[in-house]
């Protein structure tokens, strides 16, 4: 018997449009995986430095035994999952052979990058488990992986990438009306993982059970609820064995939150998200929005989990474009959703067909503006600079940071343009040494021997390599003098 809500044949190209739906989605998946591979190997630059220090630093400092330590990892404030993810990939990189930077900092972001990809193909699952037809599906899934705004985000090692996929494939098992126990136990799981790498998709986990126990089935809820709580222990677990307390990243986390530590870093208002969506990608955002608002009557749930995951950042008054991301593949399933509900009202193939190409057009034509994207566009450094291409922002320097540990008698070395925040620190120095901000000690001070400056201030140094504006510069010195007061803390 087929189940209420769940297309029985979800995986099939059978329809009115045969292979069609099958060729487009397979298209646009190969499409958004190689443009997300793409920036995850010519694009070294930040969109903000905790895709560095909350991930890549740490995750070096647990493979290699060295890198700065930002203040999170000084009082616990967040989780080692993450962290620990990126190191397992570092140490696959180390198996591979891949011990210099590009080789295990290209694997890291390929990895990203491909999950992003991934999160376009679970929104079309997940839309298909909600009764959207395979070309609906597939056009849905498209908004994702063409998305300028996905992909500018993919390979970049952040929590909120790294929870998007377990978090849309966790709902497409675990969301759909009478689902089986087998989805229920593996959707919660995946949920409780993307709660563990990104803590407030615990929104979407009781979400969940609220959804079930509204419908009354609260067998699974209280299926889900067992996984779930088992979920919420490990996360405890964890900070027990590295904090030393349960829960302790959480607590820490939230009770910063709570006292407004984030709006340090900035405020916005309400509007923020809509409007910053709107400035980046216009049309996937309009087609998107309306046709997930078509879903309501079709998969009500759906929506209104990522009404809330909305609601609830948007009523943060510091917000970044980024903490989105999970949301997004929500999105573009209830598009898909929407679309399918919009279809059914059409009577000719012709019209459904040409509906159903222009949303994927729209979709790629974002992917075509993806490139001209700027950080104004994507809500950041509003107002400083929000002309500056969003790509490659402080690549020169990473570049040249890796140049750096190449060098054989390298025995410190400071980076004179730039705050260590807004470089990749160790990830790409990969030598242990001292590594200096801009306002460290000067070069009389005899603590380096290398230094990443403007070429104007290259001046009676030996140039080794130039990147853009920057150069590694040679000092006049044959070797270091010890500094006692170096630490590895990123202040």
């Amino acid at each position: 018997m087929r189940r209420e809500g769940i297309s029985g044949n979800w995986i099939s190209s059978a329809g009115p449009f045969g292979m069609f739906p099958s060729l487009l989605l397979a298209l646009g998946l190969v499409a958004g995986a190689a443009l997300r591979l793409h920036l995850a190997l010519t694009d070294d630059g930040l969109y903000w430095p905790d895709e560095v220090h909350q991930s890549l630093e740490p995750a070096h400092r647990l493979v290699w035994g060295y890198g700065l330590v930002a203040w999170e990892f000084v009082q616990g404030a967040r989780s080692w999952a993450l962290p620990g993810l990126v190191a397992g990939l570092f140490q696959l990189a180390r198996l591979l052979g891949l011990e210099e930077p590009w080789g295990y900092l290209h694997l890291t972001r390929g990895a990203f990058a491909l999950a992003g990809a991934g999160c376009a193909a679970g929104a079309y699952l997940l839309a298909r488990r909600l009764g959207a037809g395979a070309l609906a599906a597939s056009c849905g899934a498209l908004l994702f992986a063409l998305g300028s705004v996905p992909l500018y985000f993919a390979p970049r090692a952040m929590s909120e990438n790294a929870a998007a996929l377990p978090a849309v494939l966790g709902l497409a098992l675990a969301l759909p009306p009478r689902a089986g126990r087998a989805a229920t136990l593996g959707g919660a799981a995946l949920l409780a993982l993307a709660t563990l790498l990104r803590l407030q998709c615990g929104l979407l986990c009781a979400g969940l059970l609220a959804v079930l126990l509204l419908r009354r089935e609260g067998r699974r809820a209280a299926e889900a609820a067992v996984v779930l709580a088992a979920g919420a222990l490990a996360y405890g677990l964890l900070d027990r064995l590295t904090w030393g307390g349960w829960f302790h990243s959480a607590r820490l986390y939230l009770d910063f939150n709570l006292r407004g530590g984030a709006e340090a870093w900035g405020t916005a208002p309400f509007s923020y998200y809509a409007r910053v969506l709107w400035q980046s990608m216009p049309g996937v955002t309009a087609v998107a929005a309306a046709l997930a608002l078509l879903s309501a009557r079709r998969a009500p749930a759906l929506l209104g989990l990522t009404l809330a995951f909305w609601l609830l950042h948007a009523l943060q008054p510091h917000k970044e474009l980024r903490f989105l991301m999970p949301a997004l593949p929500l999105v573009a399933a209830a598009a898909g959703v929407g679309l399918e509900a919009l279809l059914a009202r059409v009577g000719l193939e012709a019209l459904r067909l040409a509906l159903a190409l222009g949303v994927a057009g729209v979709a790629a034509h974002s992917a075509w503006r993806a490139p001209a994207l700027t950080f104004g566009d994507i809500g950041q450094y509003e107002d400083s600079r929000p002309q500056v291409s969003a790509y490659d922002d402080a690549g020169p320097v990473n570049r040249l940071l890796a140049r750096a540990g190449r060098v054989e008698d390298l025995c410190g070395l400071k980076v004179e343009v730039a705050h260590l925040a807004w470089t990749g620190g160790y990830s790409y120095l990969h030598r242990e040494v001292p590594l200096y901000p801009h306002y460290g000690p000067p070069r009389a001070s005899g603590h380096f021997n290398y230094a990443i400056t403007w070429w104007q201030a290259a001046a009676g140094a030996q140039v080794l390599e130039s990147d853009g504006a920057l150069v590694l510069v040679r000092l006049q010195r044959p070797g270091c003098v010890a500094d006692p007061r170096f630490s590895w803390r990123l202040d």
